[in-house]
């Protein structure tokens, strides 16, 4: 029912603007984007933005549209991958005329007029895909670009299919978009290759971790590291899973200072964390999660909740 609701909203609307959280992900940028190259494949006279903060290390992915203000009179708004509306990149997303919210997240903000929110799907991409598979007989055309950017999105959240969310329908869908002639090749060359900087700081990180005995693993990356192996913040995102193999690690926490706050990564092997990153200004999944602090003092408060969840675990 929800879906038939988007597919009618979206063939009323003339204008259509689509967010997404801050801060980025593969998935992040390719719901947002393969919904872009749908809506402009399927119907070339609408009008089809994309905005937010670019992130240099994903503009492979797509690239965000400037818009002013007043685009937004009379236009319908989606917010892909996004559970909670403090985590819309672009606060102006409030100004459409009606907000759809397409979401995989645990469920926090019951925002939007139109909401599709399913926590079982392995990505928004994956449920951007399933968006076509219902409009594909109204009119609704998957093109070459829009499969890339899907493709992308659901090899991002499934950690390559490796995480527990890869389900059968994951890969029939994955089956379904490598049929289209873009080149996975480079695709997957741009997701997962790192520069020789992030290479050293890799190094540092395995060197310098410590590891409680709850399970507990924290990293701490202070803007004087960053800069001595001449790493940006965003860059750091590479490395969020390096420690993902040590033996007895239950949850792993990066503390990334940037120029006004701290950068939180959160993942973890079965301690649920998307509660404890909701105390923090973020949110996430139960086992991926990030969150925003603004003082290091407040690691130890953070570190505190997550050592707890992993005695408990």
């Amino acid at each position: 029912m929800q879906k038939k609701k988007i597919l009618e909203a979206i063939k009323e609307f003339e204008k259509i603007i689509i967010h997404r959280h801050v801060r980025p992900d593969p998935d992040a940028l390719g719901s947002q984007g393969g919904l872009k190259e749908m809506i402009k494949a399927s119907f070339p006279d609408k009008k089809v933005y994309i905005v937010g903060k670019e992130d240099p290390e994903l503009t492979f992915l797509t690239k965000m549209d400037d818009i002013g203000d007043s685009v937004y009179q009379n236009a319908l708004v989606v917010v892909c991958d996004t559970a909670n509306s403090p985590r819309i990149d672009d606060e102006r997303y409030g100004l459409g005329k009606k907000i759809i919210k397409i979401d995989h997240h645990p469920i926090v903000d019951e925002y939007g007029d139109i909401r599709w929110e399913n926590t079982m799907a392995s990505s928004t991409s994956e449920m951007i895909f399933e968006l076509y598979m219902e409009g594909k007989d109204h009119d609704f055309i998957l093109n070459d670009e829009a499969a890339r950017l899907l493709y992308a999105g659901i090899v991002g959240d499934t950690g390559r299919f490796m995480f527990a969310n890869t389900t059968n329908k994951t890969f029939q869908y994955a089956a379904e978009l490598v049929t289209y002639p873009f080149d996975r090749s480079e695709l997957y060359t741009n997701l997962y290759k790192v520069s020789d900087s992030i290479s050293r700081l890799k190094g540092y990180i395995l060197q310098h971790f410590y590891l409680f005995p709850s399970g507990l693993c924290v990293v701490k990356l202070t803007k004087d590291i960053l800069n001595q192996f001449g790493v940006t913040p965003s860059e750091t995102s590479k490395l969020v899973n390096v420690l993902s193999d040590v033996e007895g690690i239950k949850a792993w926490v990066f503390f990334i200072e940037e120029e006004t706050e701290i950068r939180v990564r959160l993942r973890s092997k079965g301690p649920i964390i998307n509660k404890i990153a909701e105390k923090y200004n973020g949110g996430g999944h139960p086992l991926a999660s990030g969150a925003t602090i603004y003082k290091w003092e407040e690691t130890e408060a953070l570190t505190k909740d997550l050592d707890k969840a992993c005695r408990d675990f």
